[in-house]
């Protein structure tokens, strides 16, 4: 059984290292990251473009001089001719053809960026997204437009915006004629993402608003699904092949043991004959005969048999290579080992008192570490599976040959 054990340690630590790598595998695949500088997408492209108080009055203006790098930059001139001065610039997502299309981006959680101008500033990012419920496509300022404000400077400030908590201007619902409450968004339909000045930034100065790493961040708990899986199915198959492997060691144990304690059961049934060492013959067949008795010890051999303590020993350990303690719970854990096998309605006390063992605790710690289970466990896997075959227990005819180490019995 010890290699057995050795061999399910070795299959368990393999399981474990194994588990441990996909583990790494699917969490790493489940944190998503979209970059979207420069525009680009599959199937659709991002285009840059601007927007200024200009088609309400004003006379802000605003250009793009490096559209198509990785970043974004926007120059501009807020002016005060506006009532409400205002100018953005945005990514706008088109199809193949040149019409609006829409990204889905409900599986992201966050978005993250560097935010570089001069002077210091206050900008507004809105993620405009079509709601099928009264959104018309085209038509913008039907579209929910969540945002979030954030500062950039000169030296760069790094952003990290929560796309599930970006409030709506109330304006808007005024528009829309849409209750404050229906606060609700999914950004499923996304067809823009802009960043336009505030309230608090600098009037009629030449400024800039440098966006770059715009980065769209979430998770797949997919992946996550996929390996709470992967795991409970590689410990269920671990678990039944453990089961079944550690029934087939047990079995095999089991009868590699019992088969060694043939001779002992051999010896039981031997007739009485003459020998020529009547004195040693005496001492083995006292023993034998008289284990059950819970009372048996070296002083009762000596008493029922003549023979000394010495020589009591010495047969003991010639004959048989055991002291008298360890030969007696042979015979009695080998008697058990039958009993159990063959008598499924006696209970386990019931065999272990009549064996000898007058305490039962006693009984199952020596049984435990003769075979290597408990008396229970024992008789099922006797039951199951070797009820089948002649029990190597079962008490042998008359004609079993004699055992080789009982030599001295066939004299």
């Amino acid at each position: 059984m010890q290699e057995f054990y050795k061999k399910a340690l070795l299959a368990l630590i393999f399981l474990v290292l194994a588990d441990a790598l996909l583990a790494c595998a699917l969490v790493y695949q489940s944190y998503l990251s979209l970059s979207l500088l420069p525009a680009k997408t599959d199937g659709a492209r991002w285009h840059y473009g601007t927007y200024s108080d200009v088609v309400t009055g004003g006379s802000s203006t605003v250009r793009l001089p490096d559209a198509s790098h990785e970043r974004m930059r926007m120059d501009f001139v807020l002016t005060d001719k506006a009532r409400y001065p205002f100018l953005s610039s945005e990514l706008a997502l088109d199809d193949d053809k040149g019409r609006p299309a829409f990204a889905d981006w409900s599986k992201y959680s966050s978005v993250s960026l560097l935010a570089k101008c001069s002077p210091a500033n206050s900008i507004f990012l809105v993620i405009t997204n079509f709601d099928p419920s009264f959104s018309k496509i085209g038509k913008f300022e039907t579209y929910r437009s969540p945002g979030s404000y954030f500062s950039c400077n000169e030296q760069g400030v790094p952003v990290s915006l929560d796309l599930n908590r970006l409030s709506q201007p109330e304006w808007w619902f005024d528009a829309m004629k849409l209750n404050l409450s229906q606060q609700a968004y999914k950004l499923d339909h996304v067809a823009k993402i802009l960043f336009g000045t505030s309230s608090n930034s600098p009037r009629n100065v030449a400024s800039y608003v440098e966006i770059s790493e715009l980065t769209l961040h979430g998770r797949d708990y997919r992946y996550l699904y996929a390996l709470a899986v992967a795991i409970a199915a590689s410990l269920a198959i671990f678990g039944i092949w453990f089961f079944r492997a550690h029934t087939r060691a047990l079995i095999a144990s089991l009868e590699s043991k019992m088969k060694k304690d043939l001779p002992l059961v051999a010896y039981r049934q031997l007739t009485l004959e003459p020998y020529k060492d009547k004195e040693k013959a005496s001492v083995l067949r006292f023993i034998a005969t008289n284990y059950t008795n819970p009372e048996l010890d070296l002083e009762c051999v000596v008493n029922g048999t003549g023979a000394n303590r010495n020589k009591v020993n010495e047969v003991l350990k010639t004959e048989l290579d055991m002291t008298f303690t360890s030969y007696l719970n042979k015979l009695r854990l080998t008697e058990a080992a039958r009993l159990l096998a063959e008598k499924n309605s006696a209970a386990v006390a019931e065999i272990a008192y009549s064996v000898g063992y007058a305490n039962v605790s006693y009984f199952n710690k020596l049984f435990k570490e003769e075979y290597d289970c408990t008396p229970k466990a024992f008789r099922s896997v006797a039951t199951q599976q070797l009820s089948n075959f002649q029990h190597p227990l079962r008490r042998p005819s008359r004609q079993t040959p004699r055992p080789d180490h009982l030599h001295f019995l066939q004299k």
